[in-house]
């Protein structure tokens, strides 16, 4: 069982998809909860559910690309928690999709500051709090694309995600004397809204699902369960790594 029992966990993007649903297993597995999106009702909503089932959490809407942002959510951790040792920095966007010809400049910015940029600023504010509890766990939100494959039309989404293995292994190697641990999550297909946004017809999703492996997309909690295995102490060796959650999607070639 992974027990994150006296743990305070921060999780980004958890207003919908993978982040609300690893929230709620967070929850479920003991941790005690800031959770972090833009949409305040949404937030609102997942914090009655959490403690309707006993757990505790707290909101603060916002936006991941300000740097008061990040400094803010770990205060709220500390001052509401007494400390911090998770942080499931998984707020991410699709971003504008066109050919690198076609892509503004400003569609770039945009998704490299949600993806990556926010990611740094995450970390830059929950380190400090996991040094003084003595140890902690940073988890980020990658991709398959742009690590095992390329696809048109996704150059920002595949630079900004692939940017964060990078940004793991500097980390992991930064923190890890401090009994820190930094790994990144790579999804495959899943059915969050983003999935549902751009997949609509019957073509579409089949053509999605036999992709992987399995020849299905994952459901949010497959891979929140991943996330809270990345943040128990089951996880105790693993740092640095990219760790594909992707239904096989990375090997399928038929």
């Amino acid at each position: 069982m992974n027990d994150l029992t006296s743990k305070v966990a921060i999780v980004t993007g958890a207003s919908s998809g993978i982040g609300r649903a690893s929230a709620l297993l967070f929850a479920k597995a003991g941790a005690k909860l800031v959770v972090a999106a833009r949409r305040k009702d949404e937030l609102a909503n997942l914090v009655e559910e959490i403690q309707a089932s006993g757990g505790e959490a707290v909101a603060l809407p916002g936006d991941v690309r300000e740097e008061s942002y990040a400094r803010d959510l770990v205060d709220l951790a500390v001052s509401e928690f007494g400390g911090l040792d998770i942080g499931f920095n998984n707020a991410g966007i699709m971003g504008e999709m066109a050919t690198a010809p076609d892509l503004s400049e400003t569609a770039w910015r945009d998704t490299l500051d949600t993806n990556l940029t926010s990611a740094f600023l995450g970390a830059k504010y929950q380190i400090p709090a996991m040094l003084k509890r003595g140890s902690g766990s940073l988890i980020f939100t990658s991709s398959f694309v742009g690590y095992t494959a390329g696809m048109p039309g996704m150059a920002a989404y595949a630079a900004s995600k692939a940017g964060l293995i990078g940004l793991v292994q500097s980390l992991a190697v930064e923190v890890g004397s401090e009994n820190i641990r930094v790994n990144a999550l790579l999804p495959g297909g899943t059915r969050t809204q983003m999935y549902t946004d751009n997949y609509t017809s019957e073509e579409e999703i089949a053509f999605v699902n036999n992709l992987h492996g399995l020849k299905r997309i994952a459901e949010p909690e497959e891979v929140g369960r991943v996330a809270v295995f990345l943040a128990s102490s089951n996880s105790s060796f693993v740092t640095g790594s990219a760790m594909l959650v992707d239904g096989g999607v990375s090997i399928t070639r038929t």
